[in-house]
């Protein structure tokens, strides 16, 4: 048995992308990881059967939701989370951060109070409280309540964000008492790399299991993304998990890991399937368009799943644009394999030292009018 909730162990590394395993209580997750996102206790049009099918080690719950339906007493009532859910694998809670800013709160040093989208009743999310009801669903890693800062911002409004947030890191830290969950920082600070070097540098004084990088992939372009990543990443400890919340397309996954990432979720790969469109070898496929009513192949010759590959791109398009949800859920079963291939050629390129080759050629799939950044001078 463990003696602390999360160790990582760093294998392999190709320039700063590295590749390992993440060892908790519950087993092992190599990395770089990609982790789907089941909002609800559940991964949209997918059950438990399906993902243990797929294999993800570890899926994603949201904190918010959960307290607001059913209830974070019910479900520790329940057995705890995974066994609502029925899955064995591992599962992060995010604090409810990012959902609750999208909804206007009104802040305080206390807390946020806002409108829920359920019944349109007033609710007030603490560090305590989002401590509380992730500790009562029983995730294995746990996520601080931050304050997730809109983009663009004013550089008083990030610093504003950044000191509050670390605020509550710290009271997120004295309130969470399971020895068994992990606890991760959050580093805030917008596209400033100044902001992002002092955050992850305060967040790491006061200490934590692991370390995310949140704010970012919110609409800003990729060029002050990418910056504002390295910045953070740079002062982020090498012997602990590093998390970017919410990317997930190609092109970020590749920079993200290039930068130092171990960990990305998004809720991209599963709501494309929804609305029709697949990730593939050919970069963005649109099931919907016409050109596909007659095309026998699988949605990608070059990647076929087992769960995926027996249907036609004709098929799915006939199901796409008669509004069966059947192809939704293959979609979703083929996206989200696609990507979890994608993260173990990336552990495979960095292990054979051929990261920049793959990295390369995912631009020229995904881009290919563009080129990648330049690596970032990190010598002075």
């Amino acid at each position: 048995m463990l003696n602390q909730p999360v160790q990582l162990r760093i294998e392999h590394q190709d320039g700063r992308a590295r590749s390992g395993t993440m060892i908790t209580p519950r087993g092992e997750v190599a990395t770089p990881v990609f982790m789907p996102v089941g909002t609800r206790a559940a991964v949209k049009t997918l059950d438990t059967d399906d993902l243990e099918r797929l294999g993800p080690p570890i899926v994603l719950a949201n904190t918010y939701h959960l307290m607001e339906r059913p209830g974070a007493d019910l479900i520790a009532e329940m057995g705890g989370l995974h066994a609502f859910m029925d899955w064995s694998g591992h599962i992060l809670t995010d604090s409810g951060g990012f959902q609750i800013f999208s909804l206007q709160p009104k802040l305080s040093e206390e807390a946020a109070t806002f409108r829920s989208v359920y019944d349109g009743s007033y609710q007030v999310l603490s560090p305590e409280r989002s401590m509380a009801v992730q500790e009562a669903l029983g995730a294995d890693i746990a996520m601080v309540l931050d304050v997730c800062s809109a983009l663009p911002a004013t550089r008083e409004s990030l610093r504003h964000d950044l000191d509050l947030t670390l605020r509550w890191a710290e009271r997120s830290k004295q309130a969470h008492v399971r020895t068994d969950q992990a606890l991760f920082g959050i580093v805030q600070g917008g596209v400033e790399t100044d902001l992002r070097i002092e955050s992850a540098q305060r967040t790491v004084e006061i200490g934590f299991d692991g370390y995310a990088v949140g704010g970012l992939s919110v609409g800003e372009s990729r060029e002050s993304m990418v910056p504002a990543l390295a910045a953070a990443t740079d002062h982020l400890p090498s012997d602990r998990p590093r998390y970017f919340m919410g990317i997930g397309d190609p092109i970020g996954l590749v920079e993200a890991v290039h930068n130092g990432i171990d960990m990305f979720d998004c809720v991209l790969p599963t709501r494309l399937a929804r609305h029709g469109t697949a990730l593939s070898s050919e970069g963005r496929l649109n099931l919907k368009n016409l050109k596909f009513a007659r095309d026998d192949q699988p949605i990608d010759p070059h990647f076929q799943h087992p769960l995926s590959a027996r249907y036609s791109r004709s098929y799915l398009r006939h199901l796409l644009v008669t509004n069966e949800s059947t192809a939704g859920r293959i979609i979703t079963l083929h996206n989200l394999a696609w990507l979890a291939d994608l993260t173990a050629r990336m552990r495979e390129a960095i292990e054979t030292g051929t990261f920049d080759a793959l990295r390369g050629s995912i631009w020229e799939t995904w881009a290919p009018e563009k080129v990648p950044p330049e690596v970032i001078d990190r010598s002075g």
